[in-house]
């Protein structure tokens, strides 16, 4: 089970309401755990994912996939309003590429 546990994406960060490190699980995220420094927010929110996991397993529930075992196609669509549409595919024409490659080189 450990295994599989180490398969999800975890996260710590500071959490300056609470004034403590926040252990959080992308894949569970309704899940977090505070603590007072990063390395017991993740020993913590990996014990609770354990925990959450175990529980869905006993009730029979659809245990999330984790992020790192999804293929991705590389393809995803972005609604932008029809002026951004526009400006973006005169930038793309004027530097000599296709819109995608415009687009795809500013996300990087």
């Amino acid at each position: 089970m450990a295994k599989d546990i180490d398969r999800y994406t975890y996260r710590v960060t500071w959490s300056e309401e609470d004034q403590e490190h926040i252990g959080m699980c992308i894949e569970f995220s309704s899940l977090s755990w505070l603590a007072e420094n990063p390395e017991k927010a993740l020993k913590g929110i990996r014990q609770l994912v354990r925990e959450c996991v175990n529980d869905m397993n006993e009730s029979g529930e659809e245990i999330p996939e984790p992020l790192s075992a999804k293929n991705y196609s590389g393809k995803f669509m972005v609604r932008v309003p029809p002026e951004t549409h526009r400006m973006l595919a005169i930038e793309a024409a004027e530097s000599g590429v296709s819109l995608n490659r415009l687009v795809s080189s500013k996300l990087n």
